[in-house]
């Protein structure tokens, strides 16, 4: 007897229906067919187990199990379930009257109950899309799949479970999404506030400026100046995540199984620090069977790299084409994978090998010396991040005042209003939300500059010797801190402002 389930394979952050065939004749042997992996190879052995401790027989017959498209790579262990529920119901141990309707996913354990799988809520959606009536998986991922709107998700703890749904003996559990108490309610929650950090107004100054604009920042200054705690501080002041952009970061984290089996929708943009071991695959994303990296997990979030020196050249070069594009693209001898990642780059140094400013007294490194130090991060990279910006130590008094600082909440309000203007701006362009995005015909239309802003502009580029790159970064900034000001046109001191930002192109600032 011929029967036909219905599972996913995942490719990037989509997914693409799998047609499991279950065929039993005369005979003996197990074939299974469709280029599946090891894990899948080895799924006879877990659903043999698994269906004889809970009470069913695996067919001593001839059973051909093909998966379609046959020419596409299988991997993982989630299609457990669905050849076990074929194979039962092509042996006429259960009914097979809906199998049609559902999409089954699932990884069997040897008593029978299942485990969580990676990848639901791309898988959620296809099946919708597709017009299938529900998906039944297990319950750990069931609040994740739930979040897609007109599709039964029906949770199961083990196979028996299903083997009832179908055999009508008892109705799955179907689970809801709450909107509402799943998401809105939990965008203002961060475990860290500025209200913390004592000082440093110039710099929260100039991170609320990459925030607004999603600029690329990097802050140098000497070990124990407060430069992580400053970065890990940044989700606090973004804007809220979209529903869309939950979505769409949702996504990745679940393709990638990071995700957990307690959450559902993510309510709070991602922030990642890998270590400065960190490899390029690891980073950028790929592998045997591509996953998304670094890059990708970070996308509508911050990617911190702290010590940026300290990570590999070839590792760092990697990210040029990714923070011009906003994706990276994995391709391999028979598929291209593109993952998204608009990410805004948060990055720290210390301004030289020992780890202190040229002019402080405790710095033992020569001038080649911290030459040579930053010359680890190359030209066209630094050329990338918009903001640089000197992170000096807290004085005593600013360390011991007993007033708090300005709360996340508030600096959080301005730069809400400055990309509000932003999103009127770009309302017409796709995919352009902030002046960071921002291209070069926008550039001429909406960063037009008067004789005395242009003049000082024209002094700074000779003198700092900036290039091209440089000079489009400082009027993207000076339009941003113009936004801030709530001003329609970007003046001398927005320009002014938006130059001292740019402390790697100054001349002498090894010698400061």
């Amino acid at each position: 007897m011929l029967v036909k389930t219905y599972g996913s394979a995942l490719i990037g952050v989509s997914a693409q229906i799998i047609t499991v065939e279950v065929n039993i004749d005369k005979g003996v042997g197990y074939h299974l067919v469709g280029l599946p992996d090891n894990a899948i190879k080895e799924s006879s052995f877990r659903i043999s187990a698994a269906l004889k401790n809970c009470g069913y027989k695996f067919p001593g017959k001839k059973i051909t199990v093909n998966m379609a498209p046959a020419d596409m790579r299988k991997e993982g262990s989630a299609y457990d379930l669905t050849i076990a529920i074929g194979i039962l119901a092509a042996s006429d141990q259960i009914n097979s009257e809906n199998l049609d309707k559902y999409l089954i996913m699932g990884e069997l354990s040897l008593d029978g109950s299942l485990q969580p799988l990676k990848g639901v809520l791309p898988i959620a959606i296809k099946a919708r899309e597709e017009g299938f009536k529900g998906f039944i998986l297990p319950k750990s991922n069931a609040q994740e799949a739930a979040i897609v709107n007109n599709l039964e998700v029906l949770a199961a703890d083990n196979i028996n479970q299903v083997i009832d749904f179908f055999d009508k003996k008892t109705e799955l559990e179907r689970v809801e999404f709450d909107t509402r108490k799943a998401f809105f309610d939990n965008l203002n929650d961060f475990p860290f506030d500025f209200s913390e950090v004592k000082g440093q107004e110039n710099v929260k100054r100039g991170l609320e400026i990459a925030a607004s604009g999603g600029h690329n920042i990097l802050m140098i200054g000497p070990p124990g100046s407060g430069k992580t705690m400053l970065a890990k501080r940044i989700p606090s002041i973004l804007p809220p995540l979209s529903l869309q952009e939950a979505l769409e970061t949702t996504k990745i984290h679940s393709v990638a199984g990071k995700l957990g089996t307690k959450s559902s929708l993510m309510t709070a943009r991602p922030f990642r620090n890998p270590h400065h071991t960190v490899s390029d695959v690891a980073l950028v994303g790929g592998g045997s069977y591509p996953q998304p990296g670094e890059i990708s997990l970070a996308h509508n979030g911050v990617l911190f790299l702290d010590e940026m020196p300290e990570f590999k050249r070839q590792v760092l070069e990697v990210m040029r084409q990714p923070l011009e594009d906003r994706e990276v693209t994995i391709s391999r001898a028979k598929f291209t994978i593109t993952y998204p990642s608009s990410f805004m780059l948060v990055a720290s140094m210390n301004p030289s090998p020992s780890g202190f400013f040229a002019d402080d007294p405790n710095n033992t490194s020569s001038t080649n010396e911290i030459q040579r130090y930053m010359n680890k991060i190359s030209g066209p990279l630094l050329d990338r991040i918009d903001i640089h910006i000197e992170v000096v130590p807290v004085n005593f008094d600013d360390l011991s005042d007993k007033r708090k600082g300005e709360p996340s909440i508030e600096i959080r309000k301005r730069v809400i209003k400055a990309r509000e203007i932003q999103n009127e701006r770009f309302k017409e362009l796709k995919d352009i939300h902030y002046n960071a995005q921002m291209p070069p015909k926008q550039m001429e239309k909406y960063c037009q500059l008067d004789d005395k802003s242009f003049q000082l502009l024209k002094t700074a580029m000779e003198k700092l010797n900036l290039s091209a790159r440089a000079y489009d970064r400082i009027l993207r900034v000076a339009r941003t801190i113009a936004d801030l000001d709530a001003s329609e046109n970007i003046q001398t001191g927005h320009i002014a402002e938006a130059i001292q930002y740019r402390s790697l192109d100054r001349e002498g600032f090894f010698n400061n």
